[in-house]
This record gives structure tokens, sequence and C-alpha cells, in this order.
């Protein structure tokens, strides 16, 4: 059912990166921005909570547990989700809300346990679709569709958004963000290795790899002890032989196998990426966090993440230097116009919750909050609301600007595997991807294992 389900809102995501891209250059759609500032701004212009139109009470004391995966202080999003909860609790001093801060995989397998007891916190992550279906299934997470309809939050999202978040016509989680993956480029590297333009084909890519190897440079960033990361940029790869999106979809639907010469070709690819030296010593040993900050302390020249991370990078010591560019073709295949589509991880609430309605009230003024305070932290590129402002009248950086020019250049593409795949799947894919780092393997034997753990998980 999700499947199909995401198969349909293929083309509601592209509409919804259309619509932040356009808010976010400050050519926005003025009714949608104005829908947009009736609901959220009010909001978020006065800073004042939004108790009043809700019930939660007032007069018990009660403690929430705000598990969420931004740890790194030097973010943006670390500030941010501190700041509104701040906000919240000097509004409701009856309120205490404790954060349960996280690294991504390290919340995913906490998570997985919690749930095995039934003791989900009371608003924790969790990714869109097929990601988040067994935890739906299980009945662990609360419909969130009455706490959308206050304050007008359900329409400050971008069209389409919330459906890969929906089961049954029931909303179990509000996104963070929707966003692209592209790679960022630190310029002062590339002009030390003497790389004089960013590489638009795999070939050159693969060239500028072993240019900067030779000149002592970690050619391109990655924390791969979280396995995502290393499946996120395969997945680019596969985009580009596949020629274009839709290859696990047609796995879903009986049209193709994992043994498809386009998989074939993209793990030869990824190795060559591995056997060239383009990643740090030891990625397996190094988590998300920590990977990306060898870009963001000017280590790697290169980083492929999502867009997510661009107020993070402008945050950073590389802040100025950093320009981003699509992932290359590959073997002459695919268009660098189509990204791997991201729509972000959520926030669900606990359906065991003892505090269900305080908690539903404060992730409503978190929601409702949560663009203008992106906005202030020049974080907003890729959130998943209408975000009414002007990046460049605002100040942001041209890397933020640009990449915001690069929404606009979107013609479609394909969620990350484990968005898209059953668990148990992707866990042999993740497991797979990440053994790539540490030894060579065929490429067809490779293939084998996906179909066989995808034909014995249907």
């Amino acid at each position: 059912m999700v499947n199909r389900k995401m198969k349909q809102t293929a083309t509601v995501a592209f509409a919804a990166l259309m619509a932040v891209s356009l808010a976010a250059c400050g050519n926005s759609d003025n009714n949608a921005n104005t829908k947009a500032k009736d609901t959220a701004a009010p909001n978020a212009a006065t800073g004042s909570g939004n108790a009043a139109a809700t019930d939660a009470p007032k007069d018990k004391e009660v403690t929430l547990t705000f598990q969420n995966i931004y740890p790194d202080p030097a973010t943006p999003n670390y500030k941010m989700i501190r700041e509104l909860t701040d906000a919240y609790m000097k509004e409701h001093p009856n309120v205490k809300i404790e954060l349960d801060t996280l690294n991504t995989d390290q919340q995913k397998v906490k998570l997985k346990t919690q749930a095995a007891s039934k003791e989900v916190p009371d608003i924790t992550i969790v990714n869109p679709a097929a990601q988040m279906k067994p935890f739906v299934d299980a009945g662990l997470f609360a419909p969130l569709n009455d706490m959308l309809e206050q304050n007008g939050l359900k329409d400050t999202y971008q069209k389409g958004l919330l459906d890969y978040y929906s089961f049954d016509n029931n909303v179990y989680a509000i996104p963070d963000g929707n966003n692209i993956e592209v790679v960022y480029y630190n310029k002062d590297l590339f002009a030390q290795a003497g790389i004089a333009a960013p590489p638009t084909t795999f070939e050159e890519m693969l060239k500028d790899v072993k240019i900067l190897k030779d000149k002592g440079i970690t050619p391109l960033a990655i924390g791969e002890k979280d396995s995502w990361t290393g499946s996120f940029l395969f997945m680019n790869i596969l985009l580009r032989t596949n020629g274009g999106p839709g290859f696990l979809q047609d796995v879903l639907d009986g049209k193709k196998t994992f043994e498809d010469p386009a998989f074939v070709e993209a793990v030869d690819a990824f190795q060559a990426l591995v056997q060239a030296g383009a990643f740090p010593d030891g990625a397996t040993s190094i988590d998300a966090n920590a990977g990306g900050n060898i870009f963001k302390t000017g280590k790697a020249a290169m980083w492929s993440i999502g867009s997510w991370e661009t107020g993070a990078i402008d945050a950073s010591p590389v802040a100025g230097k950093v320009g981003a560019f699509q992932f290359p073709t590959v073997n002459g295949k695919g268009d660098p116009n189509e990204f791997m589509l991201a729509p972000g991880s959520a926030f669900a609430i606990s359906a065991n919750s003892e505090h269900l309605q305080e908690t539903k009230d404060f992730l409503n003024f978190f929601g409702t909050q949560y663009p203008k305070k992106q906005f202030e932290l020049k974080n907003a590129v890729g959130i998943g609301q209408k975000v009414d402002g002007d990046l460049k009248a605002a100040g942001y950086s041209d890397l933020a600007v640009n990449i915001a020019g690069l929404f606009n250049q979107v013609k479609g593409g394909d969620l990350a595997f484990d968005n898209t795949m059953n668990p148990a799947t992707a866990q042999v894919h993740l497991s797979s991807i990440q053994n790539l780092f540490v030894q060579k393997m065929d490429s067809k034997a490779v293939a084998k294992e996906h179909q066989a753990a995808f034909e014995a998980n249907k």
C-alpha cells in the first residue's frame, strides 16, 4: 500500500520542492505565502505560544520526553530545538521537556528497542513511508489530524508532503524538511589541487578523487558507521545507471530484479570510488556527524549529502568557501537534474503517552514556530513548510541562494532505499553497501544478495 502511495505522490513531491524553492528565493506565490502568513506567522510574529487555542491543562505538572537527532552543538538545528522548547516551557511553567538527543543510527536502534516494549517516548523521530509503517501498524503512534487542524498548522506544509507520513487518511508525523541530495565542495581545496570546476561526469569525479588523494586531501567526506550515508550516495549512482528514477519501484512491481545490469553497474561504479581512495580511512568507524565535520573543518574536498546541511555548513569554519553541484552522469547515463529526494525525518507522538494532550499542544507550538525560527537561524533552505521571506535580503549566504536555485531545476527523482523497501530488505542493503567500504566484492554477488533478501521478505 505504501509503495503504491509513494508512486502516486512522486509528482507531488516534485511540486512541493518547486514550492519551497520559489518561496525561498523570494519570488513566491503570493497567495500561498499569504496563506502561510495568516496561519503560522501570527504566532511567529508575536513569539507567543498557542495555548489559548488548545485544551491542554495547565494545572498539573508534566514531563515530556523529546527524542531527537540534533546532537551537534555547532549546528542551527541544535539551537533551534533548544530555543523552541525553552520558549514553550517559559510560557507553560507546568511543563518540563527533556531532550533525548542521539545521532541518527543510535536513535533508530533505541526506538526499535523502545517500540518492542511499547515504551516510545512522548515525541520521537521517524523516517517517512516504508520506515515508519511498522510503527503505525503496531499502533505505536497517535494520529495527528486534530493537532494539525489547530492554528492552521496543516496549511503551512508544502502540498503533498504530509502524504509520505500518512496511512489510511491519518497523518502520524510532521516532517522537519523536504530536501534534495547535492554534492558540496570546498572551492579552496579544489583550487589547491588545481581543479578548475566541479565534475559533470562520474569519470571526471574519479579523476578529481585521484588528484585530491595525491595532494593529501580527503576527496569525499563520509561517516559510514551510520550505514545510511553510503546508501544515500550509492542511490545517486543507481539513479544515473538506471537512466532515471523508478528502479526500486520496478523491482517492487516485478518489472526488474536487483540482478538487472543497471544495479550491477551501480555497484561497480560505487566500488570504483572506494578503490580510488575517495573516502576517509576507517570510514566505517566514523559516525555521520563526525564524517560531516571532516568536510566542515576543511579536511575534505567534497561531501555528498542532503541540502539540510546548508545552514550547518554556513555556521562552520568553511563558510564562504563552499559551492554545490548536482551528482554527475555515470557512464553517460542519467539527468543531473534528477535528484535523490529526501522528505525529512519527522516528529511522531506516542499513542501511549501519559500526557497525550499536552504533547500535542507542544508539538503544535513547535510546528507553527518552526519556519520562523529556522529562518532566523539561516537554516530555512529545505524545510518542508512554506517560508515567507527573501533569503538574499535576510543575509543568507551565496551557497544557500545557490541551493535554493537547484530546487528550481528538479525534474524528479527517487527516495532513499530504506524509505522505499521493507525494513528487512533495507537492512541487508545497508549492511551490503557498508561492507563495500571494507572489501571489494563481486558486483553480481552483491546484486544476488539483494534479490535474495527481497524475495525472502516480500
